[in-house]
């Protein structure tokens, strides 16, 4: 019997990782050089990239026009939107968010590492540890990134000293490590010169660890979800009514995590109806189990009135439903988030009525100390809401489950996202508030 390689078992694994970092901190760089000396590029886009780069004078290729696909952030030399890229080594697939530096866009970097495994967070070693590197480790935090790199830029303008790197990894590590983020590994790097992305720099014999493309293709990365509480969001009821199908009632989406099975015994929510699973149709083919990420569609024994927004469970392992939700949240929006504010909450595929019926604490991202009952969060704030919903929903602890136990607030005026936000528990735990009765506006 042959068996597996690590190396071979890794080439079939995917690896999603966002890039973030203060402006100029050379995230566009960063990528650029990894498509770049990944042997990434095709032929056609470098020679685009070269034909830009003398255009504005510069006598190499600027890599940063790799992601910086814009016409602005061209003109600006800054990233404004997320860019996503696919690549692969023969170790491992990718897919990369590479997000924002500008406070302006943080709301980006929370988009991008939404449904990361590996955040990168990057610091020009002249600077050091600013106040965004801070509210970028912050954001990986709360969104519960298993894996954080902190690489240190542009090694080479401080003469590849190791003392400035060790000092920078020192108190980056001891701030992310107050806010819970589980490992952290930091890489001394110049992604302009091309020191530690990919090959192993020559200026830091003192560095022993694994270069950047490495530590990326070797990082384990877990996809086996299928001990997590099985969750499917109800996106479109199928119903052909056709001769060949007279009959047929499914109920589509994708599943959110965990698996199921023919025979199951499921529950629907928020009515609470039970029935068991009589078919499982995968790209058109019937099929005994399916699992996490996979769009199916299920058939069940019983007639019941299901509709988009609904959520199907295991019978044995159904969340709670509440109309009493209490989260941490990242505001991305200009406008301020303030108490009595009258919002939609999306979660999953259901989208209700709430009201925001108090804001206990905003994060001081100094020196993580709470600031209690701000009445608002303005933008790129962190702080704990309590939201009353019109209806009951069935939301997860966003500690046990990523996707159902997130949620936006929209402006129902324009419908413009307001908020991202995680059910229950976050790195820091605001002292219990209250909530104060407003009979004003949608008071359910």
């Amino acid at each position: 019997m042959s068996t597996i390689t690590t190396e071979e078992l890794s080439a079939t694994t995917l690896l999603r990782f966002a890039t973030a970092g203060s402006v100029d901190d050379g995230k566009s760089t960063l990528v650029g050089r990894l498509l770049h000396d990944s042997k990434s590029v095709l032929t056609d886009q470098l020679e685009a990239v070269e034909h830009a780069s003398r255009n504005r004078g510069q006598d190499a290729p600027d890599l940063a026009l790799l992601t910086d696909g814009l016409r602005a952030e061209r003109e600006q030399g800054i990233t404004i939107d997320v860019a996503y890229r696919y690549f692969a080594t023969p170790r491992r697939r990718f897919i990369l968010a590479d997000t924002p530096g500008h406070v302006q866009y943080t709301r980006n970097m929370v988009t991008g590492a939404s449904t990361a495994e590996l955040t990168v967070i990057l610091v020009d070693a002249r600077n050091g540890v600013v106040e965004q590197t801070r509210r970028h480790a912050a954001i990986a935090a709360l969104l519960r990134v298993p894996h954080v790199v902190l690489a240190v830029n542009k090694m080479d303008l401080v003469d590849y000293q190791e003392s400035v790197f060790a000092a920078i990894a020192e108190e980056f590590t001891a701030y992310a490590l107050e806010l819970g983020v589980p490992e952290i590994t930091a890489i001394p790097i110049s992604a302009l010169a091309g020191d530690n992305v990919v090959d192993p720099s020559a200026n830091m014999d003192w560095y022993g660890g694994p270069t950047f493309l490495e530590h990326l293709e070797t990082v384990p990365v877990s996809h086996d979800l299928s001990h997590c509480h099985a969750r499917l969001p109800v996106q479109y009821v199928i119903r052909p009514q056709s001769a060949e199908h007279p009959d047929y009632r499914g109920y589509a989406g994708q599943i959110a995590a965990g698996s199921f099975r023919v025979g199951e015994s499921v529950t629907v929510l928020p009515s609470g109806r039970t029935s068991k699973i009589s078919g499982i149709d995968l790209l058109g083919e019937p099929v005994d189990i399916a699992w996490t990420t996979q769009s199916v569609t299920l058939l069940l024994e019983d007639d019941i009135d299901i509709s988009r927004g609904d959520l199907i469970v295991p019978a044995k392992d159904a969340p709670a439903t509440t109309q009493d939700i209490e989260a941490t949240v990242c505001h991305v929006a200009d406008a301020a988030l303030t108490v009595g504010h009258r919002v939609l909450l999306k979660h999953g595929t259901r989208t209700v009525k709430a009201i925001v019926k108090d804001i206990p604490s905003r994060l001081t991202l100094d020196d993580l100390s709470l600031h209690p009952h701000p009445g608002q969060l303005v933008a790129n704030d962190i702080g704990r809401v309590k939201i009353r919903t019109a209806e009951p929903l069935p939301v997860d602890s966003y500690a046990d489950s990523r996707r159902t136990g997130s949620f936006i607030l929209i402006d129902p005026s324009d419908g413009t996202t307001l908020t991202a936000g995680m059910v229950g528990e976050s790195f820091a735990s605001p002292e219990p508030v209250k909530d104060e009765a407003d009979d004003d506006g949608w008071d359910f």
